[in-house]
């Protein structure tokens, strides 16, 4: 398979639902991700301006091509709200062929 059309997963932590449905929303509507799932309930422990906090927060789980995750990224820092944003580019492996191929037209097909 080419480097192009192999499929990323992009984590993106996001501060509420509010917030998460905005990226969400923007990011597929933009063709940048096939599907982002919005996970709720997700307590974050993290180390930040030398203080240990522990925050509420809901994980974003974006699906798109390699190819595409580098815009999908920059798109994603331009509209959080957070000064250092939590994105993560994961690489899929073994994914069920049909599924991958929907994400791959979902993000380079006709708007």
């Amino acid at each position: 398979m080419q480097r192009d059309t192999e499929l990323v997963a992009v984590l993106v932590t996001a501060p509420d639902a509010e917030t998460g449905e905005t990226l969400a929303t923007a990011v597929v509507q933009e063709r940048l991700a096939a599907c982002v799932n919005i996970v709720p309930g997700l307590t974050s422990v993290y180390r930040w301006e030398g203080r240990v906090h522990r925050d509420a927060e809901v994980l974003l789980v974006m699906k798109t091509t390699a190819a595409g995750a580098g815009a999908l990224r920059e798109r994603v820092l331009e509209l959080h709200p957070y000064e250092v944003p939590e994105v993560l580019v994961l690489p899929v492996a073994g994914g069920h062929g049909a599924y991958m191929e929907w994400v791959r037209s979902a993000v380079g097909g006709p708007a």
